[in-house]
């Protein structure tokens, strides 16, 4: 189960011009793992600032572009020879801030104990998969409730004001569910 995690290489093919472009002007991978950041924080302060449904275009924009880079950043690193181990952890770092500031924006639209519920959950399948990477296994991915589709339930929240309490509760739910499922994969594949 890959949810939209399975249109990556789909995603990355048509990014391919872009992350050439990129590659031929030196930008740095870590400049676009930044962005990605900043991206997601002004997605954040969209959803908190402006009313339903006015915020829907901004934080689509915002998201897209914060999905763009962290598909972009590693890619190119690859692409330019420029991959890392700082490069990694800056990669990690970023895409958990990023999903911690994209979540922040909820703050002044619902209770702190579900926004706080929801962010923790949502870092739940990373830790899952790198716990599995450090144990030796390869780094999963994908799952019911990922990257992708917590960013499209966002911007779902800021389509519809109504909605804002249901979509943390389905982060929550769906990216704990995601963190089971790659558990459960990782210790079949470890215990073989």
């Amino acid at each position: 189960m890959n949810g939209l995690y399975a249109l990556k290489p789909w995603y990355a093919d048509r990014l391919s011009g872009v992350r050439g472009a990129l590659a031929r002007r030196g930008v740095s991978p870590d400049t676009l793992t930044a962005a990605g950041v900043v991206s997601a924080g002004g997605a954040a302060a969209a959803l908190a600032l402006l009313p339903a449904p006015l915020a829907a275009l901004p934080v689509a924009v915002l998201l897209a572009a914060r999905l763009a880079c962290a598909n972009l950043d590693g890619a190119l690193a690859r692409d330019a020879g420029r991959t890392t181990r700082r490069g990694a952890l800056l990669n990690e770092l970023g895409d958990r801030a990023a999903d911690l500031a994209m979540l922040a924006g909820f703050l002044p639209l619902a209770p702190l104990w579900l926004v706080a519920t929801a962010a923790l959950a949502a870092t739940l399948p990373s830790w899952v998969a790198l716990a599995g990477a450090a144990a030796g296994a390869p780094r999963l991915n994908g799952g019911p409730l990922g990257k992708t589709e917590r960013c499209l339930l966002v911007v779902v929240a800021a389509a519809a004001s109504g909605l804002v309490t249901p979509v943390l509760l389905v982060v929550a739910v769906g990216s704990a569910l995601t963190a089971v499922f790659r558990c459960a994969r990782l210790w079949r594949e470890l215990g073989a």
